[in-house]
């Protein structure tokens, strides 16, 4: 039976790139942005082995520790100096999407509370009483509740 010393001797730099790999792929499956950094960790750690083949497994390791810690400390900097953007500032903020757009109430607003029908789903409204059938503006959103105006017809 062999040991772990002697199953970790026989690492080779494309153990590393596999691993870098793994971590890719990984990283397009998890939330986050955390396993691409231990991922380039891996390939550089790979990329040194190649350049330097007798590098003992314990300094190989060593090596992966440092430069994860180094690639995440980098990338954490750099995203925060360099945030990423959408180009559609209202991505999953479905509500606020509707900024705008002329809806039917369907349950009437009554006392400033009532609820318009957006396709096949009913959102809470608060805005000026309105009957039903009136149609409405959306004007804001406070938390999942539509801000609503009459329409202008």
């Amino acid at each position: 039976m062999t040991g772990i010393g002697e199953l970790l001797d026989g690492i080779q730099f494309w153990h590393w790139m596999i691993l870098g790999l793994v971590l890719g792929v990984i990283e397009t499956l998890a939330p986050g942005v955390y396993f691409l950094w231990l991922g380039i960790a891996a390939v550089a750690t790979g990329l040194v082995l190649l350049a330097v083949p007798d590098l003992a497994w314990q300094l190989q390791l060593i090596l992966f520790g440092v430069l994860s810690v180094v690639s995440v400390v980098a990338g954490r900097t750099w995203l925060r100096r360099h945030p990423l953007r959408s180009e559609d500032t209202t991505l999953n903020r479905r509500a606020e999407q509707y900024v705008g757009r002329v809806f039917v109430v369907d349950q009437a607003i009554i006392n400033g509370r009532g609820a318009v029908k957006v396709g096949d789903t009913l959102w809470r409204a608060e805005g000026p009483d309105a009957p039903a059938g009136t149609r409405v503006r959306v004007t804001g959103v406070s938390g999942i509740v539509l801000q609503v105006e009459k329409a202008e017809e």
